[in-house]
């Protein structure tokens, strides 16, 4: 394939954007290296990048950068791809016979862009009505952070924090709206710092524009990153 064959192929690839699934997308074989394995073998591919690009890697700086990059990876930014991290969301009676919406918002969140591995921050707001349970507030923000430590686009973050829930809750009541900023366009390609992006996912009563209409006026996309 001559070089300008190999280019448009390059292009064609970033250019596909399309999501496949609502599920991350992993490989059968994803758990069998050992997060020590997986860190020794990331440091060295970092290394590698480091080296190529001409910086000096016996420089104070920068020779410890390999291993912290790989941890960072493997357990702090990426850590949600681990299904043994999945927080446990214990759920009670609703013994009070709270029947109305509840909604937890501005919940804070940091993902990582799957395209081009740059960050994407920004604030989650999420919504229910019980079906007999009710999960801890905090659970709810545990969710949030589980799903988006992985490499993500924010269609597929946004309906995977609403399964998860719907699953927890047992009822399809549950609504998520997404606000994020995605430094692949704020500080790359573009460059526009002033766009965000936002995202959403209806189940059940809230595929009713009035039950919707509601949970969106207790949010009131006006939050400012």
């Amino acid at each position: 394939m001559d070089l300008e064959k190999q280019l448009k192929a390059i292009e064609a690839l970033g250019d596909d954007h399309v999501g496949t699934a609502s599920d991350t997308p992993l490989r059968s074989d994803a758990f069998d290296l050992s997060d020590i394995e997986k860190i020794a073998l990331i440091k060295k591919d970092v290394h590698n990048i480091m080296q190529t690009l001409g910086l000096d890697l016996t420089d104070d700086s920068l020779k410890g950068t390999p291993t912290r990059v790989a941890k960072m990876f493997v357990q702090e930014i990426f850590s949600g791809l681990h299904p043994d991290r999945k927080p446990k969301a214990s759920t009670f009676d609703n013994k009070y016979k709270y029947n109305e919406m509840l909604v937890e918002k501005n919940i804070t969140l940091y993902s990582t862009c799957e395209h081009h591995l740059l960050p994407i921050v920004g604030k989650a707001h999420i919504a229910y009505i019980s079906n007999g349970t009710v999960v801890g507030l905090s659970k709810m923000n545990r969710i949030v952070d589980y799903y988006a430590k992985r490499p993500q686009v924010q269609e597929r973050l946004t309906i995977q924090i609403v399964k998860e829930l719907q699953q927890v809750l047992n009822t399809e009541d549950v609504a998520c709206v997404i606000d994020a900023k995605h430094l692949c366009v704020n500080s790359r390609g573009i460059r526009d710092i002033d766009s965000s992006t936002v995202t959403s996912e209806f189940g059940g009563v809230f595929k009713n524009p009035e039950t919707r209409s509601e949970f969106l006026d207790y949010i009131q996309l006006t939050t400012e990153f």
